[in-house]
């Protein structure tokens, strides 16, 4: 059995089609999760790094994807109560 191990490049692309697809700029996903800067995004999308555990799964409430759509493209949309919520937060944070 092989050691499964995760496609920096192609989870970035994941990130980035997915961040295109809620049409959610790279500066708002910055502000969402209390970065100065948007580099770390950018990073992410080129693949030049991963997101954290905590970074992966508030970027899967955001997108209402699961971690696992973010990291392998498994295309689980994410129906749990808890959706709306996080968008709201979403919304009123990007306000704020």
């Amino acid at each position: 059995m092989e050691y499964p191990v995760l496609d920096a490049k192609a989870t970035g692309a994941r990130i980035k089609e997915i961040r295109k697809a809620h049409h959610i700029k790279v500066e708002e996903i910055a502000r969402f999760m209390g970065f100065e800067s948007d580099q770390a995004v950018y990073k992410w999308q080129r693949g030049d790094s991963l997101p954290t555990v905590d970074n992966l799964y508030a970027l899967s409430r955001l997108f209402g994807t699961s971690v696992d759509d973010i990291l392998r493209g498994s295309r689980e949309k994410d129906e749990s109560p808890s959706l709306p919520v996080y968008r709201d937060f979403y919304e009123t944070k990007l306000a704020g």
